[in-house]
């Protein structure tokens, strides 16, 4: 399955219909102008929280899906320090992970170590393993485009830096234990809190 951020709403790509989440709407997938039509309705109207779509043929259906937008990369990292916290940024109102895009031939395990170096200002985390990747959407200039976040679970012991990186958008750092989490969810995106949920919380 894959899971398609819109801000906090989202569409679910699966083989067969998903009746044990709540949508708003199902649609079982039989052509491109109608699944182009159902994506453009989806944008335009809020108020439908999350859809459904579905074939058996999941990745037939999971590329005609997006090559209705134009794909971006991108690679991000979930610090955990030897103390047991945890590392996360606020940007844009939002709390957030240090990630950003990945630049010509780079790799995303690259991209993912610089983006936290400059967002955070730290040196000397490395990489444990891959986690999840996410998706999202975002329009600019007439434009859609679809984001995949390439995620790593990174390990540090250096200084705990709280000082945000306001030349990078940053206005808060912070480094919170697994049981203050929930703090945060009322100013975390969704697919922040499913990253947490799946990588902090149930390990």
């Amino acid at each position: 399955m894959y899971k398609v951020h819109f801000e906090n709403r989202f569409i679910m790509i699966s083989p067969e219909p998903d009746r044990l989440q709540k949508y708003g709407l199902f649609h079982k997938f039989y052509d491109t102008k109608e699944l182009y039509k159902i994506i453009s309705d989806f944008q335009s109207d809020k108020n439908i929280s999350a859809i459904n779509i579905y074939a058996t043929d999941i990745k037939h259906l999971w590329k005609i899906f997006r090559i209705y937008f134009t794909e971006v990369g991108a690679a991000g990292g979930l610090v955990r320090h030897t103390s047991g916290r945890y590392l996360f940024i606020e940007k844009k109102g939002k709390l957030d992970l240090p990630k950003g895009h990945i630049e010509p031939g780079e790799e995303p395990e690259v991209c993912a170590l610089r983006e936290v170096s400059e967002e955070c200002g730290i040196v000397g985390h490395t990489i444990v393993k891959p986690i999840c990747p996410s998706y999202h959407t975002y329009s600019w200039e007439g434009i859609s485009y679809l984001k995949k976040t390439n995620w790593f679970l990174m390990q540090y012991d250096g200084e705990m830096v709280t000082e945000p990186q306001t030349d990078e958008g940053i206005t808060k750092v912070e480094w919170l234990f697994p049981d203050e989490l929930n703090k945060i969810k009322c100013n975390a995106w969704l697919s922040l809190m499913e990253l947490i949920n799946s990588s902090i919380l149930r390990t």
